[in-house]
């Protein structure tokens, strides 16, 4: 960050200072050689300041966080914006026209890929570009994910809290849940923040939809990530009134099913649940049969089951332990019964 406003260079083009640019960048190839295309925009500030970058549907079934980006770059007023910010919607363009999760093409996952290779796969050649163009000129990025598809996340935080550029990033997000850990390799917010670009996962809700609860509770969280930054002077860190950070000292897990048939789910994600209190049941199509699946610690639902349907060895839901301060106040917002 330099004391006067910079331009934002990418290969191929230049945003001056005070200027947005709407671009569709090329990242490869169709079978008929027509370019394959992202959707990137590119606000300038007129002040100095960081840059940001704001990424969405790395898998192409994932919505929420297209939303999010959107109304970033082009319904929030950037008049007094100290900094610049890349806002891109959709990652993988083959798979979000497809409505599927991984690219098309050999069906490879993009958010495996990064920071990808010039001479390699279709999916490294496609995550070099994004990353070396867009990625890498950043000092912080916030990648929106969702559950895949047939669950349902409540909106947290993914983030490598042993980093302390990641953790004061994951911090000023402001979610009440964070889970703590490096991520696998080639996703985007492992590789970026190991290259010192301090990058996290926003995780939230479903496949295949607008949830406009999360996208709303998101776009505070961005708000709140500006302001900690400096890039929205007026406005100011927000604190979630509780936070936990699962760490992998506490218990979590992705509860299975032992068998196979229609689920009747007793709680909603964001749920406490406590030890032993059914979480759902498990019935056969004659309602012969019926298997309770309960807790086997108290928790948070951190994701639940959508799709009322499974075979065993099905996950149901994210479960995930709760220290005893937090686990109070939650149990203060969620009565007995309700």
């Amino acid at each position: 960050m330099t004391d006067s406003p910079a331009p934002f260079t990418y290969n191929g083009g230049t945003v001056a200072p005070g200027e947005t640019a709407n671009i569709r960048y090329t990242v490869s190839e169709t079978y008929l050689g027509d370019p394959i295309r992202i959707p990137v925009t590119i606000v300038n500030g007129e002040h100095p300041g960081p840059t940001a970058c704001l990424t969405a549907a790395t898998h192409g079934d994932e919505l929420n966080g297209i939303e999010v980006v959107r109304a970033v770059a082009y319904e929030w007023d950037h008049s007094d914006l100290h900094g610049t910010i890349v806002c891109m919607p959709v990652l993988n363009v083959p798979g979000f026209l497809a409505q599927q999760r991984y690219l098309p093409i050999l069906d490879r996952d993009l958010n495996r890929s990064f920071p990808g290779y010039e001479s390699g796969t279709s999916a490294r050649r496609m995550a070099h570009r994004i990353y070396t163009n867009f990625i890498r000129p950043c000092d912080f990025v916030l990648d929106f994910h969702t559950s895949t598809r047939g669950r349902n996340n409540m909106l947290h935080a993914r983030a490598n809290m042993e980093n302390p550029a990641v953790k004061r990033l994951a911090n000023a997000f402001a979610s009440n849940v964070i889970i703590a850990g490096q991520g696998p390799e080639g996703t985007l917010r492992r590789e970026a923040s190991d290259d010192g670009v301090p990058a996290v996962t926003i995780e939230m809700g479903g496949a295949h939809q607008f949830q406009r609860d999360l996208i709303d509770e998101a776009l505070s969280g961005v708000e709140s990530v500006f302001a900690e930054y400096g890039l929205r002077p007026e406005t100011q860190v927000r604190w979630p009134g509780w936070r936990t950070v699962i760490q992998d000292d506490l218990e979590k897990t992705w509860i299975r099913a032992d068998s196979g048939g229609i689920v009747d789910m007793h709680h909603r994600r964001g749920a406490l649940v406590y030890e032993d209190e059914a979480i759902c049941t498990i019935t056969n199509p004659f309602m012969t049969e019926t298997d309770v699946v309960e807790a086997p610690f108290t928790g948070l639902l951190v994701g639940v089951l959508e799709n009322p349907v499974v075979y065993p060895g099905n996950p149901m839901c994210h479960l995930v332990e709760l220290d005893e301060a937090i686990e109070h106040i939650v149990a203060s917002q969620h009565p007995v019964g309700e």
